[in-house]
């Protein structure tokens, strides 16, 4: 079965600097890989690489049938498509309606149908327990009903990779356990792998999953 992630022999360079060098790196369908490494280490420069906004300088690397070496500019929405991204601080438009939130993210990825928009925006509220609050602005949410509407939003495109960038890093450790549950249980029922980037050690010993060290600026895996 083609991985969703590969890369080997990876160099990804900022300006000119080497960040990471020597990346043999593959996730598979429905793996749940977590990223751990201290601030700096280069972790989001590979996240970066992953979702196309940094180029593979060297090496292959293929994401979700996409290859990172060659890409081109226009190719990088298409590759979005495939990937779903949970981010930190949520990253919701506060001027308009978690329902018109999704439609939003909907339309700017090619959809066209408003009534195939509406059914699947209600389907991924179902899915992450919050189709009550569709028509609700997102201020009048709390922190962990933003997260579950952010991973409503990942799951959209039915994505074969779900890009998780510290999504417990805001949350009490309590709504964490719930916002962990939940992207576990969505994964699976969706099909997606999962790649997390994390410094919350609580959650990667109590929800089991490959891990994966970025260190001296290339990947050990734990």
């Amino acid at each position: 079965m083609e991985k969703v992630i590969d890369i080997k022999n990876g160099v990804i360079r900022q300006q000119n600097t080497t960040i990471l060098s020597d990346l043999q790196f593959s996730v598979g369908p429905q793996d749940f890989v977590y990223l751990i490494g201290r601030t700096g280490s280069g972790k989001s420069t590979l996240l970066k690489a992953i979702y196309g906004e940094l180029p593979l300088s060297e090496g292959t690397g293929t994401v979700a049938g996409f290859d990172l070496l060659h890409m081109k500019k226009k190719d990088v929405p298409m590759l979005r498509r495939k990937i779903g991204i949970v981010f930190q601080d949520f990253q919701l438009l506060s001027d308009r309606t978690v329902m018109n939130n999704l439609l939003f993210v909907l339309g700017a990825t090619g959809w066209t149908d408003k009534t195939l928009m509406q059914k699947r925006a209600m389907a991924v509220l179902q899915l992450v327990g919050i189709e009550k609050k569709a028509n609700i602005m997102p201020h009048a949410l709390s922190g962990g009903e933003q997260q579950r509407i952010s991973i409503a939003r990942a799951l959209l495109n039915n994505p074969a990779l779900i890009l998780a960038d510290e999504p417990t890093g805001n949350l009490d450790p309590e709504t964490s356990e719930d916002i962990m549950h939940l992207l576990i249980a969505v994964a699976k029922e969706e099909g997606s792998a999962v790649l997390m980037a994390t410094h919350d050690m609580n959650m990667v010993n109590k929800f089991p999953g490959r891990v994966v060290r970025v260190e001296d600026g290339a990947l050990v895996e734990r």
